[in-house]
């Protein structure tokens, strides 16, 4: 593992300081220079300056006042963490932004694992050689499917099969399928970049589900490295919360006899009723009140502007231009931003892999699961549907799935912890939860997950949301487009904004109902 700060603020201790003061300066903004008393002569008055810094930061501090604190970014490159923490921690929130490394397009190596601290060495040795088995099941996997992805591929583009770049393009979509074997441990590199107002709640919660010791590991390196550029931070660290203090900790704890978490998810799943995602509860008046707000936002009656048309303004791209921009504008617009008014909510049940592309939507957040509230002894896992058209395929990767099961199993019977054993789930575990949005973030989320080129199962996902907001508000969710159905209404050319990665269907041209993918 290595954690580096590659990029910060100068003094972002004194930058926080200096935008409290200008909060109540006559004088024009107090610059961290200032606060720093840089432009002191005397040591007595810059003795003087840095108490002061410190007793305002401090007031401010435990006065709730945090958002001086959300001025400062640091950036760090992260190697080697797991894709279970990333998705447990780092991703949890939407107070961040992330680029890293992708499963589907960069295949994986065995020495790419996280390898838990507390194993003992016959622990260890069997958690690899559990690695190893599914490095195997990846690889043959990813083999086999390579006729069966070609064979679509072709179909999509027949010029391009055989050719360097159809061979490239038909190996990215066999890893992308076979990475449901893949464990969650399996480590990932990438820059994440926050608020030094995100770092201190890091630190907090470190100890929290679902990872604690890998947190731990990254925060405090994170922390170290923060406080070697700036000392004055570390006044402000609050010790970590330990995770017998919190509520969700003691619940597991007062539950445990009774916990029946087959019970749960077979309940969940049958109220699904086979959808990947079902609409459990919406604004009701949602269109009514999108229109009374487009109404209020150009000062006009409902004899100057019905309901439908008002809805047309803001939400027909052939009308609204700024729908047809890539640029994500929504928050920006006076009439777009009467979409946030409109609220919807989803069940979910996703693999972890398509999770952790589903929570990077950080405006349409969810209750996500502790996740070992849901885990049993039954393999609980998503199958891809490419595999269900090749019943050999289908029962390799049934077979990889139980082999992880029973991998797990051992594992805990060798004595290893419940959090260490979790780094052994394949990608493919089954992820419950309740997701929710407003209508402005959902329409963004439409147009980057309806596209064809999105992963497989978030595609499906929104294909079910916007099929269901249609059902409840058909003239808002007729307008539930991925980003060529969009443009094309707005007579925005090229339709396609990927370019080269062109998906090979004119989806712009099909009804909801009409659309379907192979790969």
């Amino acid at each position: 593992m290595k954690i580096t700060l590659v990029n910060s603020f100068a003094r972002p201790f004194d930058n926080a300081v200096a935008a409290a003061r200008t909060c109540y300066a006559a004088g024009g903004v107090v610059t961290a220079e200032q606060v720093a008393g840089l432009h002191l002569d005397d040591p007595a008055k810059q003795q003087r300056a840095a108490e002061r810094k410190h007793a305002l930061a401090a007031s401010v501090y435990e006065a709730g006042h945090h958002t001086t604190l959300q001025h400062a970014h640091l950036q760090f490159a992260m190697e080697g963490v797991s894709r279970q923490f990333i998705w447990s921690f780092l991703h949890s929130h939407p107070f961040y932004n992330s680029e890293q490394v992708s499963q589907r397009y960069v295949s994986v190596s065995p020495d790419q694992v996280y390898l838990p601290e507390g194993l003992t060495p016959a622990q260890r040795s069997f958690y690899l050689a559990a690695v190893g088995r599914r490095m195997d099941d990846y690889n043959r996997l990813c083999e086999a499917l390579t006729p069966l992805v070609g064979d679509a591929y072709g179909a999509l583009f027949p010029a391009r099969a055989d050719r360097p770049r159809g061979v490239k393009d038909i190996q990215k979509k066999a890893q992308e399928v076979a990475r449901y074997v893949l464990p969650v441990g399996v480590t990932a590199y990438l820059y994440h970049t926050i608020s030094l107002l995100t770092l201190l709640r890091y630190r907090r919660m470190m100890d929290h589900f679902d990872t604690p010791t890998e947190q731990r590991r990254v925060v405090e390196e994170m922390v170290r490295q923060v406080v070697a550029l700036d000392p004055d931070i570390e006044p402000l660290l609050e010790e970590p919360l330990p995770i017998e203090a919190t509520r969700e900790y003691q619940l597991r704890a007062e539950m445990a006899a009774s916990s029946r978490p087959k019970d749960f998810c077979d309940t969940f799943d049958a109220e699904l009723a086979g959808r990947t995602s079902k609409l459990i509860d919406w604004s009701a008046n949602a269109e009514t009140t999108l229109a009374r707000a487009v109404r209020e936002v150009l000062g006009l009656s409902r004899l100057q502007l019905s309901d439908d048309d008002a809805i047309k303004q803001v939400l027909d791209p052939s009308v609204n231009g700024l729908l047809g921009e890539t640029l994500n504008l929504k928050g920006h617009g006076k009439l777009a931003r009467t979409l946030v008014h409109p609220h919807y909510s989803f069940a979910k049940k996703l693999s972890h892999t398509a999770d952790s592309q589903d929570q990077r939507h950080r405006m349409t957040p969810a209750s996500r699961p502790v996740l070992a509230a849901h885990l049993h002894s039954d393999p609980d896992y998503i199958t891809p549907p490419l595999l269900q058209e090749a019943p050999e395929l289908e029962a390799l990767y049934h077979d990889a799935m139980s082999s992880a099961w029973e991998d797990m199993a051992e594992l805990s019977r060798l004595g290893a912890s419940a959090d260490d054993v979790q780094y052994l789930l394949p990608n493919a575990v089954s992820v419950r939860f309740t997701e929710s949005g407003d209508l402005a973030a959902l329409h963004h989320k439409m147009a980057m997950r309806l596209c064809y080129n999105a992963q497989e199962e978030i595609w499906a996902a929104s294909l079910d949301e916007a099929e269901q907001i249609r059902a409840v508000h058909p003239r808002i969710g007729g307008y539930l487009l991925p980003p060529c159905g969009l443009r094309d209404l707005a007579k925005v050319r090229p339709v396609c904004p990927e370019g080269d990665r062109y998906c090979g269907v004119k989806v712009w041209r099909l009804d909801l109902k009409e659309y379907t993918r192979r790969i």
